[in-house]
């Protein structure tokens, strides 16, 4: 950049530039240094917007360079997920998944059958031991009857005849 350069020879006017006694200061050429402040001014705007055209460009491929990056850890990412989904060892799991949920729901529908079936044999006996039960019930109540008819018969006998001894 001629930029330093003229800044550089600037600098060496001002160190070499013939000082004044008891002081920082120097003597310098008035024109000569104009025509340098001159000369910046003309290199400088040129030397901004090539920097500034440096600077935009190394933003946007910086830019460009993380959307490719991350397109790439994107489809990287997908090309994982779409191996693990064809890989055999997932095949496997989920037809191994399918034939145990398969017995499992088997076994439900057994145990659920043999659940009712239980019940119902169960419920069977109960009804049985009841109709049972009543038909002894009703014949014994049957006899009971026929047993007191005879007991209340054979006191109206022996009441009948003790009142025939009477008279």
């Amino acid at each position: 950049m001629e930029i330093f350069t003229l800044l550089d020879t600037l600098e060496d006017l001002l160190e070499n530039g013939r000082g004044l006694p008891f002081s920082s200061k120097v003597i310098v050429d008035k024109e000569e240094m104009l025509d340098l402040i001159k000369e910046i001014r003309i290199k400088l705007p040129d030397e901004l917007k090539q920097a500034k055209w440096v600077k935009e460009e190394r933003e946007r491929i910086l830019v460009e360079a993380q959307k490719e990056a991350d397109d790439i850890v994107k489809e990287a990412e997908n090309r994982i997920i779409a191996m693990i989904d064809e890989h055999e060892i997932t095949k496997k799991a989920y037809d191994q998944k399918a034939e145990i949920i398969e017995t499992a729901n088997e076994m439900s529908r057994e145990i659920t059958k043999g659940t009712k079936d239980y019940a119902d044999n169960l419920l069977g006996d109960t009804e049985s031991v009841l109709t049972n039960t009543l038909a002894k019930l009703e014949e014994n109540m049957s006899q009971a009857l026929n047993l007191m008819q005879l007991s209340m018969e054979e006191n109206i006998k022996t009441i009948q005849n003790s009142r025939k001894e009477l008279k």
